[in-house]
């Protein structure tokens, strides 16, 4: 089993995913290969609540081009995990509202 450093990579921090704060979801972005126990076990160990679901998808990257240079940015995976009622907030996400 990975760390839970490992399958939690960051934040993500956008309008849609700050107006879900209210309903105690917040959006991660992920290892490509870690499962949904895993995300909800490294979300329960990093930030010490309880976690009732988690939803997860694989976003694709997008075509770029650059003069005559064309490539595609990496695949990534992002999971939105709810917290149960009586769950504590997440403090990191607090300041930012």
């Amino acid at each position: 089993m990975k760390a839970a450093q490992d399958i939690v990579i960051a934040p993500i921090i956008t309008e849609k995913s700050m107006s879900v704060i209210a309903d105690k979801k917040y959006t991660f972005k992920v290892a490509p290969d870690a499962n949904k126990v895993e995300i909800a076990a490294a979300i329960e160990e990093l930030f010490k609540v309880e976690v009732k679901k988690v939803n997860t998808l694989t976003v694709r990257g997008r075509s770029k081009r650059v003069g005559r240079y064309e490539g595609k940015t990496a695949d990534w995976k992002k999971a939105i995990v709810t917290l149960t009622e009586k769950s504590k907030t997440i403090e990191f996400f607090d300041g930012l509202m």
